[in-house]
């Protein structure tokens, strides 16, 4: 007999649902990625997808406002620092459906990856190449169970292309994301790695299932 608990974690992952915004949290609301970011946030949103973020400002509080005008669903996963001074923090204005509340930044990132099946990555710094960096080493440990990720933004040609020549990339690395230049592919994109993620056998008997949350 099915376990009716089995099949429903590989039904939910055969679903892309939650679509997390990541970028940088200094992004103006003047700044053409801040636009992107809100216009993107908007077309996922009345798809009915689920905006999760950090909680912060720029590019997160973008993609909150974006959703919000669209009347989409949000998510936010926060941490309010008290000894990591050039840590941005939960921003106010950034009001979300619901929020997830952690207690450091490592955790924050992990619960972001956690919640969120797909990422869109925008321009950012430090803290926005862990978390491409998180998502791309999950993506390659778990390479066809794995949460695909979309870099928004043709100056990720020379960004990707920099480290593909230079560090030790193999070609499943370089499957798990896409490079997207407009609004207008987004969708076509998440559609497409829908199809790829339905390709994958998720039965009771999968192993790679039983580890969690971080898989599709």
């Amino acid at each position: 007999m099915n376990d009716p608990e089995q099949e429903k974690k590989i039904i939910r992952r055969t679903v892309i649902k939650n679509i997390a915004f990541f970028g940088d949290a200094e992004t103006p609301e003047n700044h053409p990625d801040y636009k992107d970011a809100f216009e993107v946030a908007k077309l996922v949103a009345a798809e009915g997808y689920t905006i999760v973020n950090g909680g912060g400002p720029g590019i997160m509080n973008a993609s909150t406002q974006g959703a919000d005008e669209a009347g989409g669903e949000t998510l936010s996963i926060t941490f309010s620092p008290k000894e990591t001074t050039e840590f941005e923090g939960k921003y106010l204005k950034n009001v979300t459906d619901e929020e997830i509340a952690t207690t450091n930044y490592i955790e924050r990132m992990f619960k972001l990856m956690e919640h969120s099946d797909i990422f869109i990555i925008f321009r950012g710094g430090t803290g926005t190449i862990s978390e491409l960096g998180t998502a791309w080493v999950l993506a390659k440990l778990y390479y066809g169970h794995h949460k695909p990720f979309i870099l928004f933004g043709d100056f990720w040609k020379t960004v990707i292309g920099a480290i593909h020549d230079n560090l030790n990339i193999d070609e499943h690395e370089m499957d798990v994301f896409e490079i997207v230049r407009s609004r207008e592919m987004i969708i076509p994109t998440i559609d497409h790695f829908k199809h790829k993620i339905n390709q994958v056998e998720h039965d009771k008997h999968c192993r790679v299932c039983e580890e969690g949350s971080f898989l599709k």
